[in-house]
């Protein structure tokens, strides 16, 4: 799993009395990663994405779902996972 070790580095760590954001060294929409998943698994279906979709209600952009400032980085990007994932 591409975040484990990162997961497991604050898990370990000291205590730091607040949130850890914790994310991949890729920005990528969740459409686009559906549609990397479908084609590397064969599926044929096709992802529509709804620009007006809300998340829980809210309005969103391609700002809203991404880490701050110092989020702490995995090693692994999506495209690399996703080779190994589904060989």
């Amino acid at each position: 799993m591409m975040w484990l070790p990162r997961v497991a580095e604050v898990a370990l760590g000291q205590p730091v009395n607040g949130m850890i954001e914790i994310a991949g060294p890729d920005q990528i929409r969740q459409d686009e990663l559906i549609r990397q998943y479908l084609s590397a698994t064969g599926d044929a279906r096709k992802v529509v994405t709804d620009a007006e979709a809300g998340y829980f209600g809210i309005a969103v952009n391609d700002q809203s779902l991404v880490p701050g400032d110092n989020p702490r980085l995995g090693p692994t990007h999506y495209e690399d996972w996703l080779k190994r994932s589904t060989a």
